[in-house]
């Protein structure tokens, strides 16, 4: 997306000095907040859930709703750009973010939570872009480097700073902290941003908006959430709530792309994937990013409800991977053009196939540095996999075309990401009770070995029935690992088999300019 321009078509002079650092710190704090918020949660579930009165399983709204609604909300980003001007756009933005994240911090139960977690996903969709377009304008142009090397620093240390701030305020404080941390940096960005950049903003015209196409996007896409949501505990396609969200989301769906694709002023440009590098660059982002994203829930989750890690510490298992990719990233950056940039992508994926190959190695016994050490791997891939993905995705899309080419590549890869954590989270369950099932039924055999091991604990000084409960642990911890470990290699194959198809695309060119917020 390009900077912002004032009216008239002007060019507008850069900030300097004092105003410059502050407006910039402030800019970048919306990202950061704004992808902080994505991944904080991620080890605070068993916090909440048990505060809450629900399962584990059940918290996974908090993660999906918000990714969802954000999701959704990204195509609609650039028409209220163009429409009330970048500067205006992203405040009310902040603002409004910051208002929802207070309803969070004070939500009373899981239903109000997810519904200000929706809320708060839909109102942070311009939070991004509008950031990045913000901080190029206000540097000098010899100096843009410096602006985007801000705003990567910001996206990639929030997803570290996530998951171990999410950790240390469930293990010392109330888990509506996560939230309301949130006010004083959204309002410190909110009042920063528009003293400092409302006398320049943008131009704005009155364009046309699918408000149609929107209705029908939300409609399967959240019909769909629900169907991956609630289909493990509704006993999938025998209640009838799920296959009336199917039959909606499958008629939502046609309807959508019908009419997409005969709109005059569509709000997802589906003739941008007649485009091969966009078509397959995008297909290869999502499936990359879900494997990734998926994986990123499951771990904490295990660590916390069966291995007995504390949310802090689940965190700190996590963030080696950031730190890698926050010192990869701008050697990544100047690979990228020197080298193809599709071997940057194969090294990526290549790297978090064989860290998913060394968690399926995982066993109940794994001391720290055993859990860290893959996590270490995946941040040579989360150094590499944006920037190629990006790369390849938008190489051929004309320039005028390319804020709707992020916006829809943004839109599928949030959304699939949001998928995945529904669904890897019911293929842990699956795989746990078949797991389950297999160990009892190996205790019963061969002269029954829970008599031994029931007698062996007997010895120790307990009676039947704390026997009967440890033995029952151990089997359910196993079970619950080995699901893991069969999830954990599927991923790995998964990512070697996206390798194979990035190398359909074209060639990218050498990268010339800053790469768009993706």
């Amino acid at each position: 997306m390009a900077g912002p321009g004032p009216a008239g078509g002007a060019e507008i002079p850069p900030l300097s000095g004092g105003a410059l650092g502050l407006t910039a710190f402030a800019l970048a704090l919306g990202t950061f907040m704004q992808v902080l918020d994505s991944t904080i949660a991620n080890v605070s579930l068993p916090t909440i859930a048990g505060n809450l009165g629900v399962s584990s399983d059940n918290a996974t709204w908090v993660i999906t709703s918000f990714a969802v609604a954000n999701g959704v909300a990204v195509p609609l980003t650039g028409w209220l750009m163009g429409r009330y001007g970048v500067v205006r756009t992203f405040v009310t933005s902040v603002v409004l973010f910051t208002i929802a994240s207070f309803l969070c911090g004070i939500a009373w139960n899981l239903s109000s939570l997810i519904a200000f977690r929706v809320l708060q996903g839909a109102v942070s969709g311009p939070m991004i872009p509008g950031s990045q377009a913000l901080l190029i304008s206000i540097f000098p142009a010899h100096k843009r480097s410096t602006a985007l090397g801000i705003w990567s620093m910001t996206t990639l240390v929030a997803p570290i700073m996530g998951p171990i701030l999410g950790g240390y305020i469930s293990d010392n404080y109330h888990w509506s902290w996560i939230f309301l941390i949130n006010l004083p940096v959204g309002l410190f960005c909110g009042v920063v941003s528009w003293f400092s950049l409302s006398s320049r903003e943008t131009p704005t015209r009155k364009l046309p908006i699918d408000s149609i196409g929107l209705g029908l996007l939300v409609v399967w896409v959240g019909a769909l959430q629900m169907v991956l949501d609630l289909g493990k505990n509704d006993d999938w396609f025998n209640s009838p709530r799920i296959v009336i969200m199917t039959v909606i989301c499958i008629i939502g769906f046609i309807a959508w792309l019908i009419w997409e694709l005969t709109e005059k002023h569509p709000a997802i440009d589906l003739s941008l994937f007649k485009e091969r590098n966009f078509l397959i660059g995008t297909i290869a982002l999502c499936a990359g990013y879900s494997l990734f994203f998926g994986a990123a829930l499951l771990l904490p989750l295990w660590l916390q409800t069966q291995m007995g890690y504390t949310a802090t510490w689940a965190g700190l298992v996590a963030a080696p991977s950031g730190a890698v990719a926050v010192l990869l990233t701008p050697f990544a950056a100047r690979m990228s053009t020197k080298i193809d940039v599709r071997l940057l992508a194969t090294v990526a994926f290549i790297a978090f196939a064989i860290s998913y190959f060394m968690r399926a190695g995982y066993t109940t016994y794994a001391d720290f540095y055993s859990l860290t050490l893959p996590m270490l791997v995946q941040g040579v891939s989360m150094g590499t996999f944006f920037l190629a993905m990006v790369t390849i995705a938008l190489a051929k899309v004309p320039p005028e075309k390319l804020p709707a080419a992020t916006g829809i590549s943004n839109f599928a890869r949030i959304t699939a990401g949001s998928f995945a954590a529904s669904l890897i989270t019911t293929f842990w369950d699956r795989r746990e009770a078949l797991h389950q099932s297999r160990l009892v039924e190996g205790l019963n055999h061969y002269g029954g070995a829970y008599p031994y091991a029931s007698h062996a604990l007997g010895a120790l000084g307990t009676n039947d029935a704390q026997a009967a409960a440890i033995v029952t642990r151990q089997v359910v911890g196993q079970a619950y690992l080995l699901s893991l470990t069969d999830l954990f290699w599927a991923c790995g194959w998964a990512m070697l088999a996206v390798t194979i198809l990035v190398w359909f695309t074209k060639r990218p060119p050498a990268p010339t300019g800053p790469v768009a917020a993706d």
